[in-house]
This record gives structure tokens, sequence and C-alpha cells, in this order.
């Protein structure tokens, strides 16, 4: 008697999920062609320290399978894609950690990176051989940008001989008599690597200078230093002069700030970085250096502990790039603070981490205007199941690092759903999202981005956020062009659909959203 009482309640609350899943009206997608926004310069992710083992030591059938999920444009005989085609990535120039063992004060032997300086002055060009691995292959597959970046000085210009700082002064760990010495060296690598055919088309030469970067010997996680604005506007100067010697056509992109509200906000010596470095009246100003980029990159760390905070300071930034008349890069995230959690205290499944995930990228590019995006990092150790926070391939890698297994996560096709077919050169469009109900003029749960090339190819990009399906129809205004041709990229929970092609039907293009999915729907 029991177990039929159970088998009935279990059968009403099916019957009842299966009606709540059920979209009661259509959602309108009205994406606008006249509404043009920003143009998008790249999407990418960094190879940052695990580069180095699997490069140089996994096996080649290993290896290559993981820069062709990150790289490749191709897709199988059923229109699958076989890798999410990154048009950015991002090399990082080592300070030489790796060289000093464990002397360096960095605990984890995995992030300790070599330095193509040796401590004679000469260069090394073999160093860095699985970096260097990952930026072949990110060259053979035709990633469109090369973005160098720096964590640390070379340890042989920083005041403690360290890769990090042991003393809590928020000042940069660079000597104060080498900065020439800092640019030359980050001037002689850019060069070397343009002679032997890989051209970095931006250097970044600091890394979040707000974070004091300072650990006790032994306990620290990375190479790190901090910068105030001075410092930072010192370097970049002595960088630039370097560049125009070396005759280099790189670009400079600074300042990698830690959170985005110090690009506008915030207080201390390195704060207000917009208004500080692009402010013609600033002492800072570094606008008419030839080979700055006219960009403020920074990182979207803790702004998204909730919807409100992720909104309003992608907005305000938004407002302050404009009004200085800069773009603005997105230039490292992976779920680092809680915001993730989303309030809740149990583990969070791939799928979940991965929709936060479209959160934040969805924002950047619609509210904070973006013009370029970049995950960090790339691979790590860790579950490809629960709790996918800081990479887009886990890796279950072997105690010494020179083998061992990894798997794609929900993160990784999550990506690949900007970052295959968001490509540089296209053009933001307006959307707006409005239903045939009259108790409602939009799901909040609908995140939606259009971005058109200069052929009038139409990408869409929908995220639905919520646990009710939803009945969807793109309408296109302000167009002439006339689209025959339609193919939807599904990824859902299921373990099997990762950006799923499907052919659809360009002249009605109505869509079933299914709940905690992400579609992105293309028009040629």
């Amino acid at each position: 008697m029991k177990t039929s009482i159970v088998l009935f309640f279990v059968c009403i609350i099916q019957t009842f999920n299966g009606l709540a899943q059920q979209p009661d009206s259509v959602i309108y997608i009205k994406v606008d062609f006249k509404k043009k926004m920003q143009v998008i310069e790249n999407i990418g992710s960094s190879g940052c320290w695990f580069s180095e083992g699997i490069g140089k030591y996994w096996p080649t059938e290993k290896k290559e399978r993981i820069a062709e999920l990150l790289f490749s444009k191709q897709s199988d005989e059923n229109g699958q894609p076989l890798g999410i085609a990154l048009s950015a990535w991002r090399f990082n120039i080592g300070a030489g950690t790796l060289e000093q063992g464990d002397k360096s004060g960095i605990k984890d032997f995995r992030k300790r990176s070599d330095s193509f300086l040796n401590s004679d002055g000469t260069y090394d060009w073999t160093k860095q051989e699985g970096y260097r691995f990952f930026l072949q292959k990110a060259k053979d597959y035709g990633v469109e940008t090369l973005i160098a970046f720096s964590n640390s000085p070379p340890v042989q210009y920083t005041k403690n001989g360290l890769g990090f700082k042991t003393e809590k002064d928020y000042q940069s760990n660079l000597k104060a008599d080498s900065y020439i010495d800092y640019a030359r060296f980050l001037t002689n690598v850019t060069k070397h690597f343009d002679e032997v055919g890989f051209h970095f088309d931006y250097v970044s030469p600091v890394n979040e200078p707000q974070w004091d970067w300072s650990r006790k010997y032994m306990e620290a996680d990375q190479e790190g230093s901090p910068w105030t604005n001075d410092e930072i506007f010192k370097i970049t100067k002595a960088l630039n002069d370097q560049f125009e010697t070396a005759k280099l056509k790189s670009k400079i992109i600074i300042p990698e700030a830690g959170m985005l509200n110090y690009l506008y906000n915030g207080s201390g010596k390195a704060s207000n970085q917009i208004q500080q470095f692009f402010g013609q009246k600033s002492q800072f100003y570094i606008g008419n250096l030839k080979h700055v980029s006219k960009t403020i990159a920074g990182h979207s760390y803790f702004t998204e502990g909730n919807n409100d905070e992720l909104l309003s300071t992608r907005q305000h930034l938004a407002d302050t790039v404009k009004k200085y008349n800069i773009h603005f890069w997105q230039s490292e995230y992976s779920m680092l603070a809680d915001g993730f959690k989303e309030g809740q205290k149990t583990d969070r499944t791939a799928m979940d981490c991965a929709l936060f995930l479209s959160k934040v990228i969805h924002t950047d590019l619609t509210v904070g205007n973006a013009t370029a995006w970049q995950f960090w990092n790339a691979y790590e150790p860790g579950s490809a199941t629960m709790n996918t926070r800081y990479y887009l391939i886990a890796l279950q890698p072997d105690p010494d690092f020179k083998n061992g297994n990894f798997t794609p996560t929900k993160n990784l096709w999550i990506l690949g759903h900007f970052s295959r077919f968001v490509k540089p050169g296209m053009t933001r469009l307006s959307t707006e999202n409005k239903t045939d109900s009259k108790t409602r003029s939009k799901d909040k749960n609908l995140l939606t981005a259009a971005f058109v090339d200069g052929a009038g190819k139409l990408v869409t990009v929908a995220i639905n956020y919520g646990y009710v399906a939803q009945q969807v129809k793109i309408e296109r205004m302000n167009t002439l062009h006339a689209y025959k041709k339609g193919t939807r990229y599904l990824t859902t929970s299921d373990e099997q659909v990762n950006l799923q092609p499907e052919k659809i039907d360009a002249l009605n293009s109505q869509l079933l959203l299914p709940a905690r999915s992400i579609s992105t729907i293309i028009f040629e």
C-alpha cells in the first residue's frame, strides 16, 4: 500500500514538472541591424603554468588533441565542431623561477616558469619548450591574435631576486634602476618571436597591479608583482621607446587590473586607471605613445557576486570607457570568487558553472561593451563534473606532471558558443526580448546577443538560464538580407550535447530553447 502511495505521488510530481517545463509563450528576439554596437577583436584564453609540462612531456596524441579542442575551426562529417576555434592565445613570458627550483619560493613546481634570459645576460630560446608548443599550435590552427604577457620581471631584475614579493608595500618588485633592462628584455623576446614567425600583436608588461603579491618564502602561489600607476607609466614609456628603437609593430596593452572597478574608481596608487592613463591632463597620460593600444584591460574577478553588481560595474565601466574614447578588453576571468555558487552551499555541476560563465561573458559583451574576452585558464588539474570553476579542460596528471589524462568541461563548449562563431571584425547588434504575453515584457532568464559580419552573416547567442524551456523566434529588423540557411548549435547538461549542430528554418526561425541551455543560431 505504501509503495502504491509513493508511486502515485512520484507520478504527480513528474507530471507537474513536465508541465512546468513547457513554455507558456513565444519570446521574440528582436535584432536591429541599424543599432550597431562595438566591433569584436578576439575571444581567447591563456595557457599559463601547465602548458610547460603538457607541451614538453605529454604524449603527442594527448597534447595534439588538447590543441585541437582549443584551436580547431574544423568539424567532423556530421558538422560537429572538433574545437572551439579561439581567436586569441595568451603566452606567458616567464620570470625564471623554474631555474631556481625550490629556491624560487613558489611551492607548486608546476607554477614555476622558465625565462629566456640567462644569468649572464645572454638568451636561450630553447627555454619554455612546452609553452612554445602551444604557441606553435595556435599559429598552425590560424589563431588570429597572439598576446604575450608577463606576471613578473625576470628575477635578475627584481628587488629580492624572486618572482614574487616578500613584503607588503604595494610597490613594484622591479629594481628602480632596471626599468630599461626590463623593457629591453620584453622587446628582445618580442623581436625574437617576430623573427621566427610568431608575431605578438600585443604585449602586456604588468598583471593585476592592485594585489600586493606578497607571500612568505616557500608559500608563494605564482609569479607576480604589484605596480603603482606611476610605475606602470614608467615601464610603459620605457617599453614604448624600446619598441620604437627596435621598429616593432606590436602594441602595448595595460594594466590588466585585478578588478574592473579599479579601472574607473577605487583608492590607492593603482586605481582610476582609465582617467590616469587616458586623461590628457593626467601626469601619467600614455594615449600619445605610438605603441600603446587605445585599450584598457581588466579582469572580471570579484565583480559578479550578484546580478546588481554584475550589471552596475560593467555599466559604469562602459560609460567611462566611452567618455575617454578607448576600448575595453576583459583579459582574464575564471570563477575565482564564490559568485558562481549563486547562494547555494552545495557543489555546483559542470553545467551550473558553465552557465554562470556564459552570463559573465554575456554581460561583459552587452553591458560592458568589451571588444575582447579572454578566459583564464585553458587547463588545470581538477574535476570535469563538479565545481569546474577554474578551467576549460580538466587535467588528471601524474605526480611528476610528465603524463596524465584530460577531460573537456562544459566551460570549454560554453566559451565555444562565442569563440567559435563570433569572430574578429564582427559587429554586435542591439537585441531586445519581448513576448506575446500581456503580463510580461521579457523573461530575465533569457540572455541574448547578436553579431553580424561584413557579408551579413548573423550570429545570435541565446542563453536560457532558467529551469523552464523557452520558445523563441528571431525577428530581424532593418535589414535587406534574405536569409535562407540556418544552423543551431546547442549545449545542454547532457554530457553528449556540446555544440551539437542542427539545421533550422531560416525563414521561420522559431526554436525551442531547453531549460538551462545555450544556443548559437547562425543565419547565412
